[in-house]
């Protein structure tokens, strides 16, 4: 006897299939394969709908719920990331948002998106998820009280300091003089005139800008896959140029006492407006400038408020002063930061190319033994390897031989063939960065930023 709960759902399907533009069928559709806890099934259905009505909340909102009981939570985050960042947010879209974030282990964030929700619709309240957050309702008044510690930037003590010390010119951040350039970074040929166009002609032609009025100087933002090489054309850039190059990572910056950080970050800008030309590179560039909607009650605002300033050059000149910033995650960036005159050229830097690949594969081989090596073979049998997998596959080869050299006492050269395996024994770690930014191409890509993602996974627009 057919179980009367699937011949209803196969009637459904049906009447979805027969009217696939009807956004009420596709929901009650997804919303009772969610009630029988089938989440993929469910996505499945949301996907097909916002194909027929892209942009449509309820849907997006749907689809990032049936992610957050698949536990794919990177892909609700896609989602919902960009509904919160709304003027007016669905209160629906906070909740889910502070769902997600607790789920992920980030309670604090998770707190504030909802109370954000029960301040847009106190229907919202849910008891049981309050419990789990470590909320209490306090019966004398109408705030929730938090059972659980506030963040280390909202509670940290204060330095004591004021506008006037900011103005010292202590120097956090080793100065370089790169000797490497463009000719040593193999492939990558549309990144690099992106970088020339925007950074290098200028300063090579700085009398021809300043006839037009325009100064030497702006950002370029970089991202896409770990380990694909983004830090080493940062460097490459300043050894274009013969200019100086200060890379400021997280731990130049960020300081436990309130307003240390603020300090920390214009004493590096002045040292780098010392040492003009100067290349400045922030690498993880997400973590100093995190989306401020998710910092609406916590002290870290004020770090992203003195990094645009500096960045405007508010109050000294920024000409001369070149700025490149690399991240993985370019959504979690405030938006402010890609407005004019600030990193308002963004650059996705894909996986190595086959050229790239070979040249990552002879510099890793340099010095070592080999033997006839087939570097174009290796290329074709490593598409979508990282910068970091190629050195991986080239030091796994090299264990397996040194572990044979002990037994055998007799070292060998390494083979093409060696590598072959070692290749099959390792996988591409990009894989799961394009999972995440394919969702965000595909639905929170205003203005065309994500679109290279798009066309690098050749899926049409």
């Amino acid at each position: 006897m057919n179980d009367p709960n699937q011949v209803a759902l196969d009637a459904l399907r049906q009447a979805v299939g027969l009217a696939p533009e009807n956004i009420a069928l596709a929901d009650h559709l997804a919303k009772t394969l969610l009630q029988m806890s089938r989440p993929e099934e469910a996505a499945q259905v949301y996907r097909d709908a916002l194909h027929h009505h892209p942009g449509n909340t309820p849907l997006q909102l749907g689809l990032a719920d049936s992610y957050r009981r698949a536990n794919r939570l990177s892909h609700a985050l896609a989602i919902l990331e960009t509904l919160v960042a709304e003027k007016k947010p669905p209160a629906e879209a906070l909740l889910l948002h502070a769902r997600v974030l607790h789920g992920q282990g980030e309670t604090r964030s998770a707190i504030n998106q909802y109370k954000d929700a029960i301040d847009a619709n106190p229907d919202l309240s849910d008891a049981a998820f309050e419990s789990l957050l470590g909320l209490n309702f306090e019966s004398e008044s109408d705030d929730f009280a938090e059972r659980t510690p506030a963040s280390w930037m909202e509670d940290a003590p204060e330095s004591g300091f004021d506008q006037q010390d900011m103005d010292d010119d202590d120097s956090f951040a080793d100065l370089e003089t790169p000797s490497i350039k463009f000719d040593d970074v193999g492939g990558m040929t549309e990144v690099k005139e992106d970088i020339r166009v925007k950074i290098i002609y200028p300063l090579q032609h700085a009398e021809m800008f300043a006839a037009y009025g325009k100064k030497v100087g702006g950002g370029i933002l970089m991202y896409g896959p770990p380990g694909c090489g983004k830090t080493m054309l940062a460097r490459a850039t300043a050894g274009e140029i013969e200019a100086g190059f200060l890379s400021v990572g997280i731990s130049d910056v960020l300081d436990m006492w309130v307003g240390n950080s603020e300090k920390n970050l214009h004493n590096l800008f002045q040292q780098a407006r010392r040492n003009r030309p100067c290349v400045v590179f922030f690498d993880e560039v997400d973590a100093l400038g995190a989306s401020r909607s998710d910092m609406r009650r916590s002290s870290g605002r004020h770090l992203i408020n003195q990094f645009l300033s500096e960045l405007d050059g508010v109050e000294t000149d920024n000409d001369g002063v070149l700025f490149l910033a690399a991240t993985n995650a370019p959504w979690h960036l405030d938006s402010a930061f890609r407005r004019p005159g600030r990193f308002d050229r963004i650059v996705f830097v894909p996986p190595p190319d086959a050229e790239a690949r070979i040249e990552i594969l002879k510099l890793a081989l340099a010095g070592k033994p080999t033997e006839k090596i087939n570097l174009e073979k290796l290329a074709a049998k490593t598409v979508d390897f990282s910068g970091a997998d190629l050195n991986s596959v080239v030091d796994t080869a090299v264990e397996t031989k040194l572990k044979d050299a002990v037994k055998t006492g007799l070292p060998k050269p390494i083979t093409t063939s060696d590598l072959m395996t070692a290749v099959k024994r390792c996988r591409p770690s990009t894989g799961e960065w394009f999972s995440t930014a394919r969702n965000h191409a595909l639905y929170s890509n205003e203005g065309g930023a994500y679109d290279p993602i798009l066309d690098y996974l050749k899926i049409k627009r």
